[in-house]
């Protein structure tokens, strides 16, 4: 049993031997706050009265729990979509940014700073800055800005400043070295809202605690439509991971629900355009976690490739790294055109376009060996406007 309450609650920043906090003696100040503060705030009946509130009424929670019917007798097995794209704003990322106002404005916050890679993180904290009043500066790649134009220009009218990261291979990664830059030089009054289950603790945990809101649904949900909390696995899309973290938070000790972990595979794993990270990466340091993460001998950081931006991350969240690494976790690895074939399934049986980053979990159901009394639930972390042109444009769709 002890292992397992590891699983949930990362003791001094670790899950296992991943985790921790290995920043720079600048940027000490600012994470040892959040350290000493975050759970005290979470627990506190002010902060969950005007957190569940706002899920409830400004994000349109509870999201339903969807039973595909087109699509479970296609793969001849029970397929349930919990739709997170329904959320407002169009994914899972507004549970955790509306939780992190909240927590900033406890911390006397008055700046807001974000890293984005398909932009819908970025939407979030663009939205809830524009909620409560707060200067709103979002760090996105140059390459993203690019494919993900629509989230650029929806940010811009919620009233946040998109700065673009020129170096490295200009995608999520080098945004978050652009806002790790701006952190150091704002300490005092800058609250920097990760997006995913990534970065120096207490940021993976108090991410995912914000994202449990999926799985605490989900239970309630397969109760009230089977007489069963259990199904009998979750997929979920991992890149750094918060939507899949949220959807597991609930079962991690359920061992009996086996959780799928859908990596992007790229053009191939092992065609050095990829980002299945658990698949080829090793233990390192990324971003002031210890992690599993794509690096050279000596340590230089592979660049990832994948069509999805949301997925194009060189290293993994190390409660993934942990989970995977105990066999908690499957891991799935989805190429690019699989993932582009998934999506125009479901869109052609349900009506549902999905997100790129979801569309590699849709396509793991290809790669599972299903039973007809299986119950697999489908964490839909977010909606396909933004990946339109990507989809039309890709050769070869069908």
């Amino acid at each position: 049993m002890e292992e397992r309450v590891k699983f949930t609650y990362p003791e001094n920043g670790f899950y296992g031997e991943f985790g921790g906090a290995f920043i720079p003696e600048l940027l000490q100040p600012c994470v040892e706050e959040l350290q000493h503060n975050y759970l005290k705030i979470m627990s506190e009946p002010s902060f969950l009265y005007a957190f569940e509130g706002l899920l409830k009424d400004y994000v349109g929670r509870p999201t339903p729990l969807y039973y595909a019917q087109r699509m479970s007798d296609y793969y001849k097995s029970h397929i349930y979509l919990k739709r997170e794209d329904l959320c407002h704003t169009g994914a899972h990322k507004v549970n955790n940014t509306i939780g992190q106002i909240l927590m900033a404005q406890r911390l006397n916050k008055k700046r807001i700073i974000a890293e984005t890679g398909a932009g819908q993180h970025g939407v979030a904290t663009a939205t809830v800055c524009a909620l409560v009043g707060l200067e709103c500066i979002v760090y996105m790649g140059e390459k993203d800005i690019a494919r993900q134009a629509p989230n650029v220009k929806r940010m811009k009218m919620l009233g946040a400043e998109v700065r673009p990261a020129r170096s490295g291979s200009k995608t999520l990664k080098d945004a978050t070295n652009e806002a790790i830059r701006d952190w150091i030089n704002n300490p005092e009054d800058t609250h920097y809202i990760i997006g995913s289950v990534v970065g120096p603790h207490p940021y993976p945990d108090m991410v995912t605690r914000f994202q449990s809101v999926i799985s605490q649904e989900m239970k309630r949900q397969l109760m009230e439509k089977l007489g069963n909390e259990n199904p009998t696995r979750i997929i979920a899309c991992v890149g750094g991971g918060s939507n899949a973290a949220g959807a597991y938070f609930h079962y991690l000790e359920r061992e009996e629900v086996e959780l799928v972990s859908v990596e992007a595979a790229g053009l191939g794993v092992h065609s050095g355009k990829t980002a299945a990270t658990s698949q080829i990466g090793t233990k390192g340091v990324i971003h002031g976690s210890m992690t599993l993460l794509m690096q050279t001998e000596d340590g230089q950081i592979v660049e990832p490739h994948s069509i999805s931006a949301g997925l194009d991350y060189p290293g993994i969240g190390p409660l993934h790294a942990h989970l995977i690494s105990a066999n908690r976790a499957k891991v799935v690895a989805i190429e690019d055109d699989h993932a582009v074939k998934a999506a125009y399934l479901l869109a052609q049986k349900e009506g549902i376009i999905p997100a790129l980053e979801t569309s590699h979990a849709l396509a793991a159901l290809d790669k599972i060996e299903l039973k007809p009394d299986d119950i697999n639930v489908i964490n839909l972390s977010g909606r396909g406007d933004k990946d339109l042109e990507t989809f039309i444009n890709f050769e070869g769709h069908e």
